[in-house]
């Protein structure tokens, strides 16, 4: 693991985006409420928060952080796709671009879990970082090439 010891405390966030694309009336079933499961988004949403949270335990080498915010967001994209955006934020000594990385991955896994009976041919798409603020690398922001 890398030591951070003599790394300045800043503010931190990171962006991540992951999509999962579907039947149409996969992604009609989730917005109707109709799912035999719940409420699809709301289960995702909070998968998402609590994978952020155990990054740590998930990734080897990365450092356990206290998070000071984590936000994930999941909304229908067209009529087959649903779009989840995670942002992660804290003050620390290292970044915070696996948490939101994370927390998109496991709500996309946790989307396909609950809808995999209605749905086994979904995909999980377009994983990847956002943007990243903060730290000694500055400001990324991915290109807008697949947003």
């Amino acid at each position: 693991m890398v030591d951070v010891t003599d790394k300045a405390v800043t503010s931190r966030e990171a962006v991540a985006e992951a999509r999962v694309r579907m039947r149409p009336e996969t992604l009609r079933l989730i917005q109707d409420g109709g799912h035999p499961k719940g409420d699809v988004f709301a289960v995702a949403r909070i998968a998402g928060i609590q994978a952020a949270k155990k990054t740590h335990e998930l990734i080897p080498l990365c450092h356990p952080l206290l998070l000071t915010g984590v936000k994930v967001e999941l909304a229908p994209e067209g009529n087959d796709t649903v779009h989840i955006v995670a942002r992660c934020k804290l003050a620390g000594q290292t970044g915070v671009e696996m948490e939101a990385l994370t927390a998109a991955s496991v709500a996309a896994l946790t989307l396909y879990d609950m809808c995999k009976a209605v749905d086994r041919g979904m995909t999980i798409e377009q994983v990847r970082l956002l943007e990243k603020l903060g730290g000694k690398s500055g400001h990324y922001r991915a290109e807008d090439d697949a947003q």
